[in-house]
């Protein structure tokens, strides 16, 4: 007869109300409101939500949507990795302004933001009126949607990888250069693959920021259909035309597209983990 074990009790209480609430928390706020966008996107029928995806409109708006967030969410990872680099390893006059810059965009509202980048980069801006002779054309192209995804998703790489960045001692630079390591193979071989795991996060936070931004692009992008409409206002639009169902099926769309890219990116952050021993 197998003698009966006592469940051991956990060191920290409440486990159970705690995962309750949490698992009632994330039902009321996340998986209630997606499982209505899908049921209402689901009136539609297989034959009508086909058509939606199919249309060119719809799929112009998707890559244009997905592929100036995927250009932008790079670039913050270039320059945010510079910028969180240059606040930890260096003290300077004004650091602290430029720290409180970088957060900026968080209190911003992104309908001003939208207004400021317009008002700089048209034909006839502070910016715009110095590209146009060379025939570069910001506001009202794609180009200008990048920027202004860039502008609002900077700060998300930035405050992801600095914190990682500070617990990097500057004592394994030295040691690596005592040892006869170039920079670049200090870059490389020791610092990236502790930074890895973060630059991940900070690119899919930036990523996921930029898929669903509306106030900051809409003035900058000046919303010309095959040209520079982003899929957000492509809801709009559908649902100022009171077509309900059609706006569900795009933004379904796009939340299976974006939980898609999601994945791989944890999937690869998981992968990373795993090979250098961080995050374990």
């Amino acid at each position: 007869m197998t003698p009966y074990r006592f469940k051991r009790p956990s060191i920290i209480p409440g486990f159970g109300m705690t995962l309750g609430f949490t698992l009632a928390y994330l039902a009321l706020i996340v998986l209630i409101p997606l499982a209505g966008l899908v049921w209402r996107s689901a009136a539609l029928g297989w034959g009508g939500f086909f058509n939606v995806a199919i249309d060119p409109r719809t799929i112009n708006a998707l890559k244009i949507s997905f592929g100036t967030s995927f250009i932008a969410a790079l670039i913050n990872v270039v320059f945010g990795v510079i910028v969180a680099w240059v606040l930890v390893r260096y003290r300077f006059p004004g650091r602290r302004i430029i720290d409180a810059i970088v957060d900026l965009p968080f209190a911003l509202p992104t309908a001003v933001a939208g207004i400021a980048l317009t008002a700089l980069y048209a034909k006839n801006g502070w910016i715009g009126k110095w590209l146009e002779p060379l025939g570069i054309k910001v506001a009202f192209t794609p180009l200008g949607i990048i920027i202004a995804l860039i502008f609002i998703g900077l700060p998300f790489v930035v405050r992801t990888v600095q914190p990682v960045m500070e617990e990097i001692r500057k004592e394994v630079e030295e040691a690596a250069a005592t040892l006869g390591a170039t920079r670049f193979q200090t870059i490389t071989r020791i610092l990236l693959p502790g930074l890895q795991p973060a630059i991940l996060t900070g690119f899919a936070l930036a990523f996921a920021r930029a898929v669903g931004e509306y106030g900051s692009v809409i003035f900058i992008a000046g919303n010309l259909p095959y040209v520079s409409e982003i899929a957000p206002l492509l809801i709009v639009i559908r649902l100022e035309e009171f077509d309900y169902a059609g706006a569900t099926a795009i933004a379904t769309i796009m939340l299976s597209i974006s939980f898609l890219m999601l994945l791989v990116i944890n999937l690869i952050q998981a992968w990373s983990r795993r090979r250098y021993g961080y995050g374990a």
